[in-house]
């Protein structure tokens, strides 16, 4: 069952086309790879279906509904989470308190919301930390943070940018068994990395995007090995 789909989906900076015309489907419970080169478009794409950005043109369809226009509040409320490349937890509270509000801010009762923050600190092994404020933890602490908070409710569809990027090899893997035990249990990802051991493990397919238009998409071993994806990365080898 497809759950996320665009339309044709555009966004110009000036008279520079980021996205154009991009065609993406998500069925439930896949995690969807979203790879290319810097500056392919993967991000901006991500803030489209997110509600941080508004498309210029096209559409986006979550559940069978166009929510092309709706604020990131309304997506998150209906299951569409985000987690940032730049890491976004609130600095000065607690590991703990993080968890609480996000819990809260998605209409969890406080109680409810302690008992998940309690079991997500566990299971992404910070428990250790889960008093400590936020901005005091390393880098990839502060990443694991951000995936309990973005699962505190879990989302339908989850879309994840560069969790894996500058992250310690203990930690990176935390997330990935993370992820991993959610798509066992029917959970839906978009992943963006340019890690790309980890998108063939976890990726069952994927998309490539170069200068803002998708160039291969399917099964993800087959569109990293495609030649448009190979000189998208690499550049055209006649040209060396």
């Amino acid at each position: 069952m497809t759950l996320l789909k665009t339309n044709g989906l555009s966004k110009h900076f000036g008279g520079v086309a980021a996205v154009d015309k991009v065609d993406i489907t998500v069925q439930a419970g896949e995690i969807l790879g979203l790879v290319g080169p810097n500056g392919s478009g993967k991000t901006t794409v991500l803030n489209m279906l997110s509600g941080f950005l508004a498309p210029d043109a096209g559409e986006i369809w979550f559940a069978d509904q166009n929510v092309t226009r709706m604020s990131t509040v309304q997506l998150a409320r209906r299951g569409l989470l985000r987690m940032f490349q730049m890491t976004r937890v609130f600095p000065r509270i607690s590991c703990f308190d993080n968890l609480l509000v996000a819990g809260m801010a998605m209409d969890l009762s406080e109680r409810e919301a302690a008992s998940r923050a309690a079991a997500l600190l566990e299971e992404l092994t910070l428990t250790h930390v889960q008093y400590l404020d936020a901005g005091s933890l390393s880098g990839g602490q502060r990443k694991l943070l951000e995936f309990g908070m973005c699962f505190i409710k879990p989302p339908r569809i989850a879309l994840l940018d560069e969790p894996f990027a500058a992250v310690h090899p203990v930690m990176r893997e935390t997330m990935a068994d993370f992820i991993r035990r959610r798509h066992a249990l029917g959970q839906t990802f978009v992943l963006v990395s340019h890690d790309m051991p980890i998108v063939v493990d976890l990726c069952q397919r994927a998309v490539c995007m170069n200068l803002g238009r998708v160039i291969a998409e399917g099964p993800t071993r087959a569109v990293l090995e495609s030649a448009p994806v190979i000189e998208a990365y690499l550049g055209n080898a006649s040209h060396a």
